[in-house]
């Protein structure tokens, strides 16, 4: 590989490592102290202030679980499988279920948080770089998003810069919470195509012919 390229392709490993740890749901400091490696230095690995050397690439695909191949993009695509067996369960029982396979730029999960007696105390927060469109599928999610506290309701969308402190817990008792994510590690937004009805139903319309 010429140095140019080589230079390139670690380049472009940072945001792969960023989409891939906040896939998992865990923070530099949960990484760190996986790998012995500085929550500074993963900082500025993932946001492309720091060239990651052979050793450091080596613990952190040990520790995603992929390849080097997939770190450096030039893995094949792998054969399609069934959806509902690509699940990671975490230490809280909340289930993540990834929809896309790219590891950088635009990508989307649907997360389930289970049932609870009663909410709990104000959800942990964490800012990162990036954007989130969040809608939430069935349940009340809790939103707390830098001072605001939001609860959505089935149906409802938020959508907010990730720098902005953040966390979510299930809002309601008895049942679990499920939602959708879109999120842009770089910042990338959704980009609609066609704008926003204006209101008008059917029946507005057979009135308007």
């Amino acid at each position: 590989m010429a140095g140019d390229d080589a230079a390139k392709t670690l380049a472009a490993m940072g945001p792969r490592l960023r989409a891939l740890r906040e896939r998992r749901g865990v923070t530099l400091a949960d990484v760190s102290g996986a790998t012995g490696i500085s929550p500074s230095t993963l900082s500025r690995i993932e946001t492309g202030r720091r060239k990651p050397t052979l050793e450091v690439v080596l613990q952190l695909a040990k520790e995603y679980g992929v390849s080097l191949d997939e770190l450096a993009g030039t893995a094949p695509a792998p054969a399609a499988e069934p959806r509902s067996t690509v699940q990671h369960t975490f230490g809280d029982d909340k289930a993540v279920l990834p929809l896309t396979r790219y590891v950088g730029g635009l990508h989307a999960h649907k997360h389930v948080l289970p049932a609870v007696e009663e909410p709990p105390g104000r959800p942990r927060q964490v800012s990162h770089e990036g954007y989130e469109w969040l809608c939430v599928l069935y349940g009340r999610l809790w939103l707390a998003l830098g001072d605001q506290d939001l609860v959505l309701a089935a149906g409802e969308v938020a959508e907010f810069d990730t720098r902005v402190p953040h966390g979510v817990a299930n809002a309601g008792s008895g049942g679990p919470v499920e939602y959708l994510i879109m999120f842009g590690p770089q910042g990338e937004r959704l980009r609609p195509r066609i704008p926003p009805a204006t209101g008008r139903g059917p029946g507005d319309r057979k009135a308007a012919e």
